[in-house]
């Protein structure tokens, strides 16, 4: 008997222990795409950098768009294993009650993360593997077929002019968070406080 009491090939610890090292290996993946896109991070600050010295205000402006899609892209990637984390977790405690009670509920925690991980494009097809075996298995109910549309799509939207103005800001430590029309390889720096003080002393004392 497997879980719920239904007939199964296997007994419920063999499935997840494979559940589980399908999700481990995903994981890998994962951290090998946010490495990847974290490096063509760095290649994308230079050319913000040289870009920003020729005066190139529209290239700088594109890049740091780019800049701010990768981040979300990053961010993403960090929410998926968080998921992945808790279904481990979940399955798990599930194997607990198993040997406890004789029987495993229905997880909602792991049907709530594994809606969400069958729509990350990375690891769709994997996910929505294992989210029908879960579904036979008992542990979670059926997905409807509307839930494994991908969201690759979302939060794609224009970046906001703040956000650029940021990053721009951050990359150039302060030249560029205006988009001035040049930037020199010698960065501006502010006038000292004490000469502008002086010169105003300056021209008060003039007037009397």
């Amino acid at each position: 008997m497997g879980l719920f009491g239904k007939s199964h090939e296997k007994p419920p610890k063999e499935l997840v222990n494979e559940w589980s090292l399908k999700i481990r290996k995903e994981m890998r993946v994962i951290d090998r795409q946010i490495r990847d896109i974290q490096r063509e991070e760095e290649k994308v600050k230079r050319s913000i950098k040289d870009a920003a010295r020729k005066g190139q205000r529209d290239v700088c402006v594109i890049l740091a768009k780019e800049m701010i899609q990768s981040k979300k892209a990053v961010s993403k990637l960090y929410a998926s294993k968080a998921q992945m984390n808790s279904v481990l977790l979940n399955m798990k405690n599930q194997l607990s009650l198993l040997r406890v009670a004789g029987a495993m509920q229905k997880s909602t925690e792991v049907m709530k993360a594994m809606q969400s991980l069958v729509k990350i494009p990375e690891i769709q097809a994997t996910m929505r593997e294992l989210s029908m075996e879960m579904a036979k298995a008992g542990m979670i109910e059926e997905m409807m077929e509307d839930t494994f549309e991908s969201m690759e799509d979302e939060d794609m939207e224009e970046a906001a002019e703040a956000e650029v103005d940021k990053i721009l800001f951050d990359i150039t430590a302060g030249a560029l968070g205006k988009a001035p029309s040049k930037v020199t390889d010698a960065l501006p720096e502010p006038e000292p406080s004490a000469s502008r003080s002086g010169a105003r002393g300056r021209g008060r004392g003039g007037r009397h």
